[in-house]
């Protein structure tokens, strides 16, 4: 009768309705729930299951009754001999009953015929199972497989963690299972190889998940807990898992190209060196707010600025593994677009230096401009926002950072990549003073140029240089640059403390002024510079001085 109404209803159209679903569903628990189930009987519920999630029925609400039901299917059926199987499009169901005292372990494979003959799935179970046997039921256990060769019961809520890459499922589902016994932490752990449903590319890595039903607010998500992979191929991957559920291997498809081991020394490095860069951001700030005398210029204002921009993404980055694996949409989607926000407002930020430096040294003319670091801050902390308008309506963080490809290269990439060109033009441009200066000095002692070496890699900081290094991450020196792309950005905000407070004179002083006591407090500041060589003048009616060192631009006379 069930079958007849699922029949019926997918002959008039290619899903079941809600309320249709519902009723299949009552009446199949209806059927479990009775007891003793023969072959035939829970070959027709293996058929319907298979036409149900086959159709173009959303079955995600009732995913996890559907699969619970198939393996009450096989722990309530009644038959005779050692082993039964039930097949049916894109499911099995194989049940077998072992002697607990003679069991030395069992492997269920799957194998294809179409296109080319050749195994899906392999399980193998091993013999340390025989401790988890219900000890009433140690001379005949049921151990029962199955196998999902679709992937309709297994989809996850639009939410995975950004930090873990853009996973997709890339083989068929198989699972075991002892009845009335929850299997875990097995020393002599579960062996199963998949075969691909596409090639692996060298570069994609691959995990081993098994589907746990508490995760998602108990609509169910994988979970690698447990599992590891012991080895791939393009068409295979062989993993090991401590437990029994239902189990697979994810591809990963994002935009990482490193192998396991670099990507996890990467992540360390990625951390530490956003940690470090937070805490030296933060001394930075309070240094330059507190200090009045710090901020009385345009360029600390855009550092304090800069710094803030920085201070926020390194944040967010640190807690954004904290705060996805909350596995909550909303919270996913207000991560992503901070973290975008604060991403574009640093580069944001390191564009409005280089147009502060073109200002102050490449324009002859004294320019006034009312408002001036007003109007930079809106274009600093506002333009950012109508990226992220156009970002949030389109709804592209499904994975706690930007999903799509388009609008990654588009709003982030290309962005990124204008703010560096602009950046590099600037810094050539200085280069090109410094090396006027150079030549118009009759001597070059090694202070000078320690201190020109010193100002080159200042800038570098402060316009984000280092970022390019991304754009060099292919071919066989992606790796490399993938390193020193880490290293140099992650510690970025530590070198803007390094040249911008600790080799800087006046904000020492002001140090030994408020912060230290006895002989190495000093009783007064005079807010004098000391002279720098690399002070030079340019004039056209009005003059004025650029410390390159220091970015302190001061007006001699007007």
């Amino acid at each position: 009768m069930i079958q007849d109404l699922v029949d019926v209803q997918l002959g008039n159209t290619s899903e079941l309705s809600s309320s249709d679903l519902d009723t299949v569903m009552g009446k199949l628990n209806e059927v479990v729930d009775i007891g003793a189930i023969k072959p035939p009987l829970a070959g027709n519920i293996v058929d319907i299951v298979a036409d149900i999630i086959l159709s173009d029925t959303d079955v995600t609400p009732v995913a996890n009754t559907l699969l619970n039901m198939t393996s009450a299917v096989g722990d309530t059926m009644d038959f005779q001999g050692q082993s039964v199987t039930l097949t049916a499009p894109s499911l099995a169901l194989s049940v077998s009953n072992v002697d607990s005292q003679q069991f030395s372990g069992l492997t269920f494979g799957v194998f294809a015929s179409d296109p080319l003959p050749d195994t899906d799935a392999t399980i193998s179970l091993p013999s340390e199972l025989n401790n988890f046997f219900t000890p009433g039921e140690r001379n005949t256990t049921r151990v029962q497989f199955q196998f999902y060769g679709t992937q309709e019961l297994f989809q996850e809520p639009p939410t995975v963690n950004a930090t873990e890459g853009n996973w997709t499922l890339n083989s068929y589902i198989v699972s075991a299972s002892i009845n009335n016994s929850h299997v875990s932490n097995l020393k002599d752990q579960v062996v199963v190889n998949f075969r691909h449903q596409q090639p692996k590319k060298p570069d994609n890595k691959v995990q081993c998940v098994f589907w746990d039903f508490q995760k998602n607010g108990g609509q169910g998500g994988w979970n690698s807990r447990g599992c590891k992979s012991t080895g791939s191929s393009a068409n295979q991957t062989r993993c090991l898992c401590d437990h029994l559920t239902h189990f697979a291997v994810l591809l990963d498809v994002s935009r990482s190209g490193a192998g396991d081991t670099d990507t996890y020394i990467l992540t360390v490095i990625s951390y530490v060196g956003c940690g470090i860069s937070s805490i030296f951001l933060g001394i930075t700030l309070l240094t330059y707010v507190a200090f009045e005398k710090l901020r009385q210029d345009h360029p600390s204002k855009i550092l304090i600025n800069l710094s803030s921009a920085l201070l926020g993404s390194t944040m967010l980055f640190l807690l954004n593994p904290w705060l996805s694996s909350f596995s909550n949409y909303g919270l996913c989607i207000a991560t992503a677009a901070a973290l975008h926000y604060f991403l574009l407002a640093s580069f944001t930020w390191m564009g409005l230096e280089a147009v502060h430096m073109y200002l102050a040294l490449v324009k002859v003319f004294n320019i006034y401009i009312p408002s001036y670091i007003l109007k930079f801050c809106a274009v600093g902390w506002g333009n950012v926002i109508y990226w992220m308008t156009n970002c949030l309506f389109l709804s592209l963080f499904p994975s706690c950072w930007l999903h799509d490809d388009v609008f990654f290269y588009t709003t982030w990439v290309a962005f990124a990549l204008l703010i560096l060109l602009c950046n590099l033009s600037v810094f050539v441009v200085v280069l090109i003073q410094i090396k006027h200066m150079q030549v118009n000095k009759t001597s070059t002692s090694s202070r000078s140029i320690l201190s020109d070496v010193r100002a080159v890699a200042s800038l570098t900081v402060l316009l984000g240089l280092t970022w390019s290094m991304g754009f060099f991450s292919f071919g066989p020196g992606k790796v490399v640059m993938m390193y020193l792309f880490c290293i140099f950005n992650t510690m970025q905000g530590f070198c803007v403390f390094f040249f911008h407070c600790l080799m800087k004179e006046n904000v020492r002083k002001q140090w030994r002024i408020h912060l230290c006591c006895g002989r190495f407090r000093l009783s007064d500041y005079s807010g004098t510079y000391p002279f720098n060589p690399h002070n030079f003048t340019v004039s056209s009616g009005h003059q004025r001085k650029y410390n390159l060192m220091e970015k302190q631009t001061v007006t001699i006379f007007s």
